[in-house]
């Protein structure tokens, strides 16, 4: 049976969590590339943390034809805190792999945000675009739970299954 769609909050009020959740996301992307050892998977997380700018974009450019003219402009404390201790867990405690289970720990709550937000009553217009946003950050997910279980020397010759955010061959 498919979920009930809920008319509260308002479509508006699931878009901005979205927008927020993105924030957090490009920043945490961001910050996962920083810290990563691999060259083609700091690269890959690069790429992602732009598109996901993309993605607010497109989310903010939907609400303001919607008459919406004021948005988050920053992500959530407990995301600040998750990549702080993301950045702790890679300098004192692992590399790659460790950051690699502290990205998929935030794409797991980049996925629960668009759960909700698709049971939410939208616009179709506004249903497309998380819908097409939502589908690639599943790929990502994957990408990123794949590459956290690979054993590091397989990991060279997988890259070229990667999600298409931008080329990370070398």
């Amino acid at each position: 049976m498919p979920p009930v769609l809920r008319q509260a909050p308002r479509a508006d009020t699931a878009v901005q969590s979205v927008i927020e959740i993105l924030i957090d996301s490009q920043e945490g992307l961001a910050t996962v590339g920083e810290r990563l050892q691999d060259r083609t998977l700091k690269r890959y997380f690069f790429a992602e943390s732009l598109l996901r700018a993309q993605f607010i974009n497109q989310l903010e450019m939907a609400l303001r034809q919607r008459g919406v003219s004021r948005f988050r402009e920053k992500g959530s404390a407990a995301a600040t805190l998750h990549r702080t201790w993301a950045r702790f867990k890679a300098r004192f405690m692992g590399g790659d792999h460790t950051l690699l289970v502290t990205a998929e720990q935030g794409e797991d709550a980049v996925n629960e945000i668009y759960r909700k937000a698709m049971e939410t009553y939208l616009p179709m217009a506004v249903r497309e675009i998380l819908a097409a946003q939502e589908a690639h950050i599943e790929l990502v997910h994957e990408f990123v739970k794949m590459e956290r279980d690979r054993p590091a020397t397989l990991k060279k010759s997988a890259r070229s299954r990667a999600p298409a955010s931008g080329n990370i061959s070398d």
